[in-house]
């Protein structure tokens, strides 16, 4: 059974709200666009934003509960993302200034971004705190009367996944178009690229430290 008209339009109207909300996602694709530039930052956020059917699944599943209620199912995984967002974050450091350099490719070139969008795809799958938003935010909006739980839930996070992929598309073609304002100012790029690589390690120890 599909989702209700409304059912659809309420969920979607809080989903925008809470994609839009400043968080990991939208930093990173904010950070990385005005670093690397339109095309990388759209890239980076659709990946960010089908990860989502990742977390859709194991919540249609009922498996992200049962990741939430081991202690150390949930601890391992939000270690792994700590760490995959630390290694992103050095790797952007490793690179700061390259694509600024004399005879380097042009920021908006399309190098590159396949494995963009697999870096932004892993860093929203590893997340474990999406694992556990998805687990208490995606059922306050399946309609106990039209049964079928886990096809609603599924439905909703193909909802979910459609408009971030929307908005954070939006967010790195915005931030890039402001990259490029700032690659006018020498040494901008590289300052960039680092500012890049400093959200990334910064939101991989947060994930870590945090309970």
């Amino acid at each position: 059974m599909l989702l209700g008209l409304w059912q659809a339009i309420g969920f979607l109207a809080a989903a925008a709200l809470v994609t839009i909300a400043p968080g990991p996602d939208n930093l990173m694709v904010l950070s990385l666009g005005a670093a690397r530039g339109r095309r990388q930052g759209m890239v980076f956020g659709l990946g960010c934003a089908l990860g989502c059917l990742s977390h859709t699944t194991l919540a249609a599943l009922g498996i992200s509960a049962a990741i939430a209620a081991s202690p150390v199912a949930y601890a391992g995984l939000k270690l792994v993302g700590g760490l995959y967002l630390l290694w992103l974050g050095l790797q952007a450091m490793r690179s700061a200034g390259r694509l600024a350099a004399p005879g380097a490719p042009d920021r908006g070139a399309n190098g590159g971004l396949a494995s963009l969008f697999f870096k932004g795809l892993a860093a929203n799958a590893v997340n474990p705190k999406v694992i556990l938003f998805f687990l208490a935010f995606l059922p306050q909006f399946v309609d106990a009367s039209h049964g079928a739980a886990g096809w609603q839930t599924a439905q909703l996070g193909v909802l979910f996944t459609l408009q971030a992929a929307l908005i954070f598309s939006a967010i790195g073609y915005f931030a890039g178009w402001f990259g490029r304002l700032l690659d006018r100012r020498p040494h901008a790029a590289t300052w960039l690229d680092r500012l890049a690589a400093l959200v990334f390690m910064i939101l991989g120890v947060k994930l870590i430290a945090q309970p």
